[in-house]
């Protein structure tokens, strides 16, 4: 399975999510991250910078501030809403490494 289909349509969702929260897009107005997805058998990278996702891509930047690593499988059950994030943190379907304040980023995504 692809996830690159998925991600973008996640993307797309978050970009129609700024457009309309004012909040969401004064919390993300100047952060910029980099953020690499590890599934295993493929990878993807993009940039956050200032409440607007840009350069997606397959494969990994060499100095992100944010690795995502998870399953295919567990990524397109978040991102169709069928496993709740927090609860796929704790029981460790997916692990992410970053700052604390880097992470709650993510969560603007989902």
């Amino acid at each position: 399975m692809t996830m690159h289909g998925p991600i973008q349509e996640m993307i797309d969702r978050f970009h129609r999510k700024v457009e309309r929260d004012e909040k969401v897009r004064d919390k993300l107005n100047g952060v910029v991250k980099t953020i690499n997805i590890d599934l295993g058998g493929e990878s993807y990278s993009m940039r956050l910078d200032n409440a607007h996702i840009y350069d997606y891509k397959e494969g990994m930047t060499d100095s992100a501030d944010i690795l995502f690593t998870s399953t295919p499988e567990n990524l397109k059950k978040m991102i169709d809403g069928d496993l709740r994030p927090m609860k796929a943190y704790i029981t460790r379907k997916f692990t992410v490494k970053g700052k604390i304040e880097d992470l709650m980023h993510l969560k603007s995504l989902f």
